[in-house]
């Protein structure tokens, strides 16, 4: 259900969003923030997800109204649990519509962890495959990994070229926590480690997606999603 509290609406205000550097820990924007809505399908970390993007500058609604869905600058589908459970939560919502005609109208698109997995083309639970949305090509599956999940903090190696990570220093380390995941992509893919070479970031036109939890990843986090919010003007 959407937040009926007005300062949570999804509406363009009258600042316009500019990274400005980092004072006493907390990145700083200015003038012109754009409208995002975290999608409410029951699934993920809403209020870390909208305390983040509002820390960075955007006028963040939390919702499962797919009106807002549609006009809103910038859409972020999050996601915890099963691959196969989220995306039938989506299906049920009337989401995948909604998320494909977004893309089709070159409209941003934000998937973090389980809301990037159910991106890709099909996602392995318990051996049995599960059909996704097939926005990007590729198979989700069980890291071969010798301690599972992948949890805690673990670098990226951002692709050439990618506004994601931006001026973020390739040391820095984001938050993980995932036992599934893809090992191949189209468009630029960063990637991760644990026990092999994995998919923790795709940048494709319009659909951004991150394995990551970058609402959970401090300083850095924000960095990535200032980034993004800056992108949807």
């Amino acid at each position: 259900m959407g937040n009926a509290d007005p300062q949570h609406r999804a509406g363009r205000g009258n600042r316009a969003v500019r990274r400005t550097g980092r004072r006493g820990g907390v990145l700083e924007v200015s003038v012109n923030t754009p409208s995002v809505v975290v999608l409410d399908y029951g699934s993920g970390n809403l209020r870390s997800a909208e305390r983040a993007l509002q820390r960075v500058g955007a006028a963040v609604e939390v919702t499962s109204d797919l009106a807002a869905a549609r006009r809103c600058d910038g859409l972020v589908v999050p996601g915890v649990g099963a691959f196969a459970a989220c995306m039938q939560a989506l299906e049920d919502l009337g989401a995948t519509s909604t998320i494909r005609d977004r893309l089709g109208e070159s409209r941003p698109v934000l998937g973090i962890c389980v809301g990037m997995q159910v991106l890709f083309d099909s996602g392995e639970e318990h051996g049995v495959p599960a059909k996704g949305l097939g926005l990007l090509p590729g198979e989700v599956r069980r890291l071969r990994a010798d301690v599972l999940p992948h949890m805690g903090w673990n670098t990226v190696v951002p692709a050439e070229g990618s506004t994601l990570f931006a001026g973020i220093d390739p040391a820095t380390r984001f938050y993980f926590v995932h036992s599934y995941a893809a090992t191949g992509s189209d468009g630029l893919v960063s990637t991760g480690w644990h026990g092999e070479r994995f998919v923790a970031a795709v940048e494709r036109g319009p659909l951004s997606a991150v394995q990551f939890h970058p609402e959970k990843s401090g300083d850095v986090g924000a960095e990535l999603l200032a980034n993004w919010v800056c992108g949807l003007r």
